[in-house]
């Protein structure tokens, strides 16, 4: 009995070593784990704009979820919209979690905004940052109230990252991190930095220059190459990846599948109009509408305003034809409404700040892609509307052979003939089919040229597959 018990004793001793150690190991390994350094990363690799604002948006939100250590943007930008920049530096330098930038070749204008924002900045062996004068669509440098506001939030960015101050003597000398003087040369070509840069010349630093002048840390190829040169040794990067709907959305706001959009929704109403009920074309009208819209409303550039003038335009257009006899004010104003919400759906509203000049400019190429393809779309709803019951390709949609008298065909309303030259009253309003009264009795009838109001007194011009045709009696002379 004592042998046995000294037996279980002696399993139960080497169990509990067992599991000592495991757990020990384990502790161990999630403390190695812990002593990681996080570092996300993400690409800004295109012109700075509302997407890439979104995307730096949701990139920090991914980071703070994941408690990073560190975030890293990877950039190479020749610029962009100083709205977009301006919210992009605001991020940044609200950041709890500590930001670096490598500049992988280009960080000018806005980039070098951006990139003066972050912590630390490293740049590519022959890379370049500076050049942030404020230019307009056309490349011409706007007035200089806004060189003002470039100047003041370059140098507001600069001094964010503190200064030295020592007291030598009767002398105080203060010397900033990153020289608030030099980021407003950047912008500004009057300044003068005695052994940087001569007036009349906006100021870019290569990679060496700012190395010299507190405006990089140093260089590295790329982005491993940054975090050795830190001396991060223990460490692991989580990268930002596009998701479906960031591809999808830079893929509609291409200028021309916005065109081919707005040739979708302008033949949809077309065909939609010349048919009865509502169908297929309608459908597709308001599909395209909303994929037009949609990724510019969620980029930021149309507002509600501007899709509430294409909304109350398509309305306007509804009203005129299927309550208010003719075409008047209503159809008018709502063609103007719809090609106006259009247009300025694509239009950054920054522009609305800038001079009108530049504002003109970048309205009406908004403008010339809408009426373009609007002025497509009509044409080819035209054409196909005569093609698409007499091609081979849709043969099986209507009857393809004439049912002719000789061959034993009758036609039931072959009396409609006899009504070619006579006169009648538009029942309802032809746009351009309705009905209209001859003799007390009720036809069905296409109007040959526009529409025509009930009331009117019409002549029947002529009678084809069995469809009477009519003109208003004023217009016939």
């Amino acid at each position: 009995m004592v042998r046995s018990t000294r037996k279980y004793s002696a399993y139960f001793l080497l169990l509990l070593s067992m599991l000592l150690l495991s757990a020990q190991q384990a502790g161990e390994s999630t403390e190695e784990q812990n002593d990681k350094t996080l570092i996300y990363v993400f690409d800004i690799m295109e012109n700075i704009a509302p997407p890439a604002w979104r995307l730096t948006n949701r990139a920090f939100e991914e980071a703070t979820d994941l408690d990073a250590d560190l975030v890293i943007i990877h950039l190479n930008t020749y610029g962009g919209m100083l709205d977009a920049a301006d919210s992009i530096r605001t991020k940044i330098l609200n950041s709890p979690i500590p930001v670096w930038v490598f500049i992988d070749n280009n960080a000018a204008s806005a980039g070098a905004l951006i990139s003066i924002a972050c912590d630390s900045i490293y740049m590519r062996p022959g890379g370049s940052i500076g050049a942030a004068t404020v230019v307009n669509q056309t490349g011409e440098v706007v007035p200089d109230k806004y060189q003002s506001f470039m100047r003041s939030t370059m140098r507001a960015t600069a001094e964010s990252h503190g200064r030295d101050t020592v007291i030598s003597g009767n002398d105080t000398i203060i010397t900033w991190h990153r020289d608030p003087r030099i980021a407003e040369a950047m912008v500004d070509a009057s300044i003068y930095i005695e052994g940087i840069i001569d007036t009349g010349k906006v100021l870019t630093f290569t990679t060496e220059e700012a190395i010299e002048h507190g405006f990089c840390e140093g260089p590295a190829e790329n982005i491993e190459k940054v975090i050795e040169a830190a001396h991060i040794e223990n460490y692991d990067i989580k990268r930002h990846k596009a998701t479906g709907l960031d591809k999808i959305i830079g893929f509609l706001l291409n200028p021309m599948i916005s065109g081919l959009l707005i040739m979708i929704i302008v033949g949809g109403l077309y065909f939609e109009l010349q048919s009865p009920g509502i169908g297929f074309p309608l459908a597709a009208s308001i599909i395209a509408a909303i994929l037009y819209f949609a990724p510019l409303y969620l980029e930021g550039l149309a507002e509600n305003w501007e899709l509430m003038l294409f909304i109350v335009g398509v309305i306007l257009i509804a009203v005129e034809i299927f309550a208010i006899p003719g075409f008047g004010v209503a159809g008018i104003s709502g063609i103007i409404l719809i090609i106006t919400g259009l247009t300025l759906a694509m239009v950054d509203n920054i522009v609305f700040e800038l001079e009108w000049n530049i504002a003109f400019i970048e309205i009406i190429k908004k403008f010339f892609i809408v009426i373009a393809s609007m002025f497509l779309s009509f044409i080819l709803s035209i054409y196909l509307g005569k093609q698409l019951f007499t091609s081979k390709a849709f043969a099986g949609l209507a009857l393809d052979r004439n049912l002719a008298t000789e061959d034993g065909f009758l036609g039931v309303e072959s009396q409609q003939k006899d009504l070619v030259g006579r006169t009648g009253i538009v029942d309802s309003v032809l746009r351009p089919a309705g009905k209209v009264v001859v003799d007390d009795e009720i036809y069905d009838a296409v109007s040959e040229y526009g529409y025509i109001n009930k009331g009117e007194t019409v002549k029947i011009t002529r009678y084809e597959t069995g469809q009477i045709y009519v003109i208003k009696i004023n217009e016939e002379g």
